[in-house]
């Protein structure tokens, strides 16, 4: 536990200003911003971005993910504690487990809709995903045929599209300082990177990447707002614990005791721009790329 001393410092009131002026202005962004008219489609959420892909392909994808993240994020836990989750890592491999977990929930509850909407004779390629695919591909869509709850996102789709916008964000900000940062300055006799620990700082990156590719979320630069917002907690939450019990950092550019933690923290606040915006490119590139070279198989998001 830090004394009052500690907390009295120049230092932590600049560092404090950095982390609650973002954190702010994102919360305030968040409470401002008007729907969209093209805003997704609850079918956007389960269907896949391959015209003739069945949704269920998609849902045992995400499935498989979630397994898989989960029987990793147990066998870290199992070799070091629960003490891993002081660590950004676990934080945002476990937000990313999260995601595949409602993801799996929503696609099951689509696999369902399609399977009523869908005929006997169809097949994959049915009637429904072409007619969606068709509106969506040419901006439109038939209000006057269609069912108004059709058009809404629930509970459950909107909080998974916020999971996956401050998905995408961390697991770069995560991998880039792991891999660029961190491993060249620890490697040595107190560290040892195994395949766990590898695992941990890429599976996240790659499931997710693999998941952009195969489905028809709308990824858009609003969505910085909800990365912001998971660092910011992460960093309160570490204060909150130094303030009552710990004077341990995980990460030894987050001490407030040097006179150097508010260019730290400054440039952790901005380092999440340039990793944001890879991801955003990511998915534009992925707009551009597919149409372009499967023109009549690939569906663009209802955003292109």
């Amino acid at each position: 536990m830090e004394d009052l001393d500690y907390w009295l410092q120049w230092q932590v009131l600049v560092c404090a200003v950095i982390i609650v002026l973002p954190t702010a202005i994102a919360i305030a962004i968040g409470l401002l911003r008007k729907r969209s008219t093209a805003g997704p489609k609850p079918v956007d959420m389960w269907s896949p971005c391959w015209r003739y892909l069945h949704p269920r392909w998609l849902l045992f994808y995400r499935a498989f993910a979630f397994v898989t993240m989960a029987f990793l994020l147990y066998q870290t836990v199992a070799a070091f504690g629960f003490f891993v989750f002081f660590f950004y890592t676990q934080w945002t491999f476990a937000l990313v487990m999260i995601y595949f977990a409602l993801s799996t929930i929503v696609s099951i509850r689509g696999c369902k809709i399609h399977a009523r909407k869908s005929t006997p004779q169809t097949g994959e390629g049915d009637k429904f995903l072409k007619k969606d695919a068709q509106e969506t591909n040419n901006g439109t869509t038939s209000k006057s045929n269609s069912d108004p709850d059709d058009d809404q996102l629930g509970f459950l789709e909107n909080l998974l599209q916020m999971v996956y916008h401050a998905c995408a964000g961390a697991v770069i900000l995560t991998d880039v300082v792991f891999w660029g940062l961190l491993l060249p300055f620890m490697s040595g006799e107190n560290f040892q990177l195994t395949l766990l620990i590898g695992c941990m700082h890429s599976v996240n990156a790659v499931f997710l990447i693999l998941e952009s590719a195969l489905n028809r979320l709308q990824f858009t630069w609003f969505g910085l707002v909800y990365f912001v917002l998971w660092s910011s907690a992460y960093i309160i939450f570490h204060w909150g614990l130094h303030a009552c019990c710990l004077t341990w950092w995980p990460y030894p550019f987050l001490d407030l005791s040097t006179s150097s933690a508010p260019l730290w923290y400054l440039a952790l606040t901005l380092v999440h721009l340039p990793c944001y915006g890879l991801y955003v490119w990511l998915t534009k590139a992925k707009h551009a790329a597919f149409s372009r070279m499967f023109p009549h198989a690939f569906v663009r998001s209802t955003q292109f």
